[in-house]
């Protein structure tokens, strides 16, 4: 598989469109990144996954799947060799990293507590019925 294979197989996905963060092409659903191609210099895509997906996947796959160096591999983002990956781990890997960003885009977003909010709860706690 090669970079055109990634972008190709990135792009099939139900609302997946390409854009660039700092100078490298990225793809996302709903303005929110799934995958990337940061370290195609260095025959890498990036996917972006859970911790226990790119486990999963290393696991499966170890000379195709691995951990991003420091933080960001710590947090789930998985190097996809290119050049080792058949067509199959690459389309499925790829699907995986969509659907999670589409289901992560999906969830309800909570309200964060502001001082306001956070005074009427322990106002409310001191209270005695």
């Amino acid at each position: 598989m090669n970079i055109d294979d990634f972008r190709e197989f990135a792009l099939s996905f139900h609302g997946a469109e390409e854009s660039s963060h700092m100078g490298a092409a990225d793809f996302r659903v709903g303005g929110r990144i799934f995958a990337t191609l940061a370290s195609q210099k260095l025959g890498f895509g990036n996917l972006m996954l859970s911790p226990e997906l790119q486990q999963s996947l290393i696991q499966s796959a170890p000379d195709v799947f691995l951990p991003i160096q420091g933080g960001w591999g710590r947090m789930g983002m998985t190097h996809i060799h290119l050049a080792k990956a058949n067509e199959t781990q690459l389309k499925e890997a790829l699907h995986l990293a969509w659907k999670l960003r589409v289901e992560k885009n999906n969830k309800p977003k909570s309200k964060p507590l502001t001082k306001d909010t956070t005074r009427s709860a322990k106002k409310a706690s001191r209270k005695k019925p």
